[in-house]
């Protein structure tokens, strides 16, 4: 079978995705939600103006000259408005947020008079507008702020609640549950026997799909049987999920038997000998609802082909309006060698130089199990197939690893 692009790989995970179902929820739970409908403010910030310093609400005409002389006639604070109107020859006390009363157009910060309780004396001209947050300078009712697609900031809580939103209409998580498959793999903690090794993958996986919003379902690891691997993924779909990720079994040998188990249960398994390193052997396809991703099994194959695949989908699936990863421009830190027909990743460490330029940075061994050097890197590097040799220097792309 000829090795699949890495673009038309990505094209079939996606094939069909489509935002989950709405739902409502509170805004103090909203925070990393991906917003199902705009959002639009409910009123106008702020609804008056307002004075941005503490100070004297005057007539800029009357305290346009250092050492004109102000009656105070009242005074203003947050929430507390000033019944009158500033007349000819007077001020009114004042403080930041309070709103300016009839007939001030300015504002005279207290530092710049003289105050002997009833009267002030101006130290500082003022100036018609200063110091005054006019009406609607942040928004107004009727201007759409949020929009639909967008991953919630602390900050678009903040203006949504500004808004008068307590609820917002987003996306429901994505369940992604993984399966771990393999007679040599024991958990952290054990003490591995002859040709056994420690589970690593899941941890990674688990953490790499909730930092992107998805729920997880952790379904442990399936021996080397056909039932048990089997009765995983029936698991899996008795769950919800809307995703479901295997780790090894993806190739074909013997032992391999995650594509038997999913074929069995009645999926069209299209397997990919993708034209990537790390990676190659992965599997798609769809159980009903579920859409299954089999990965490769060496760990750092597994991270890079659940970075590359799993993290687009869930985007589709949250409704993201952005779901490809964004590449960078950086230049080589060092030379390389010339590329053959799969698409390189390369793990990298990154430095900014005093002028600004990234420069990528690949760690010295690249092989697919060496999890040590996965985690010192900070982008995968990526060269095209066929990309000739490049001295240190010349321009390259990179993708950034979650932090």
């Amino acid at each position: 079978m000829a090795l699949m692009p890495v673009s038309d790989a990505l094209a079939a995970v996606l094939a069909g995705a489509e935002p989950l179902a709405e739902e409502m929820i509170a805004l103090d739970q909203a925070f990393h939600r991906v917003l199902a409908r705009d959002v639009a403010a409910r009123r106008t910030q702020p609804p008056e103006a307002m004075s941005a310093m503490d100070g004297y609400a005057v007539r800029a005409a009357d305290a346009a000259k250092v050492d004109a002389q102000l009656t105070v006639v009242g005074e203003v604070a947050a929430g507390r408005p000033f019944a009158g109107t500033v007349g000819a020859g007077e001020a009114v006390r004042i403080f930041t947020g309070g709103v300016v009363p009839a007939g001030a157009d300015a504002v005279v910060i207290q530092e710049d008079t003289i105050s002997d309780g009833k009267r002030i004396t101006i130290k500082e001209a003022a100036v018609t507008g200063r110091h005054i947050r006019p009406a609607g300078i942040d928004f107004r009712e009727g201007d759409v702020l949020l929009r639909k697609g967008v991953r919630l900031t602390d900050r678009d809580l903040a203006l949504a609640a500004g808004m008068n939103h307590p609820q917002l209409s987003v996306h429901r998580r994505p369940k992604v549950a993984i399966l771990a498959t393999g007679d040599e793999l024991v958990m952290p903690g054990s003490t591995p026997g002859p040709g056994q090794i420690v589970y690593s993958n899941g941890y990674a996986l688990h953490a790499l799909a909730r930092s992107e919003g998805a729920d997880t379902i952790d379904l442990g690891v399936a021996a080397d049987t056909l039932a048990a691997t089997t009765s995983g993924i029936r698991r899996a779909r008795e769950s919800g999920a809307d995703i479901l990720i295997t780790t090894g079994g993806a190739s074909v040998g013997d032992h391999d038997l995650v594509q038997q188990a999913l074929r069995h249960e009645g999926i069209s398994m299209a397997f990919w000998k993708i034209a990537m390193r790390p990676g190659k052997p992965m599997m798609n396809g769809q159980l009903g609802p579920m859409r299954v991703i089999g990965l490769p099994g060496n760990p750092v194959s597994s991270y890079v082909c659940g970075f590359l695949f799993l993290v687009p989908l869930i985007r589709a699936l949250s409704g993201r309006s952005m779901i490809h990863h964004r590449r960078e421009r950086a230049v080589l830190g060092r030379d390389l060698g010339a590329n053959d027909q799969r698409e390189d990743y390369l793990r990298a460490r990154l430095e900014t130089r005093d002028d600004g330029t990234l420069v990528a940075l690949p760690v010295n061994h690249q092989d697919s199990s060496l999890l040590a050097n996965l985690a010192a890197a900070q982008a995968l590097l990526v060269r095209a197939p066929f990309a000739p040799k490049a001295a240190s220097g010349t321009p390259c792309e990179v993708l950034r690893l979650p932090e």
